[in-house]
């Protein structure tokens, strides 16, 4: 049995189309940001920290954990610094974070954890990385936009998936990535696991 460790319907609806069978069982941890924590190593380990929850609690399952979040560069303004943008809590946050992504490139990360049964350590963890570009956004479009609420349960503010998509000029790597869930990598994740 494969315990899917997330709450993501887009993850979930990602897993069926591509042909995998599975449970879903969302897994609540604490996903603060740790001091020095690298955008990577931060994926990596809620992807990690969510396995390992459900696994606890079924065993005898294998658990996939997955996290994903987008980083945007605060500019020559912040010394080129990178910034986690998680979901946004609110309207204006939401707004903040599209302004940063509009006329620029970010970097969208996933982080994956597989558990296998009998085992409380990952069998094997990967983070998948893709670039996207976004075109300037225009004030009408982006104010339409945040009127929807959609913005508000994805991380950086959007969904490549849906409006939003208007102003993603060309990504680099996995287009799947940027909507929760890297397929290809999964997949090769799952059949090293002889498990697919």
């Amino acid at each position: 049995m494969l315990i899917l460790a997330s709450a993501s319907p887009r993850r979930r609806d990602l897993l069926e189309q591509a042909g995998v069978r599975f449970e879903v069982i969302p897994a609540a941890i604490d996903e603060t940001l740790r001091p020095g924590e690298s955008p990577t190593a931060y994926v990596e380990r809620l992807a990690l920290e969510k396995a390992q929850a459900i696994h606890a609690l079924h065993p005898e399952a294998t658990v996939l954990g997955a996290d994903t979040t987008v980083v945007g560069d605060l500019g020559a303004a912040g010394g080129g610094e990178e910034v986690i943008l998680s979901k946004p809590v609110d309207r204006a946050e939401a707004e903040q974070m599209l302004r940063q992504l509009s006329n620029g490139v970010h970097r969208v990360h996933t982080g994956l954890a597989l558990v296998l049964p009998g085992r409380s350590v990952a069998y094997r963890t990967h983070v998948e990385t893709t670039s996207v570009f976004f075109s300037a956004i225009p004030a009408e479009e982006l104010a339409y936009y945040l009127s929807t609420g959609d913005s508000l349960d994805k991380a950086g503010g959007y969904g490549i998936q849906g409006y939003a998509a208007r102003w993603i000029t060309r990504i680099e790597g996995d287009f799947f990535n940027v909507m929760g869930l890297p397929i290809a990598a999964t997949v090769r994740l799952l059949r090293e696991a002889g498990r697919l």
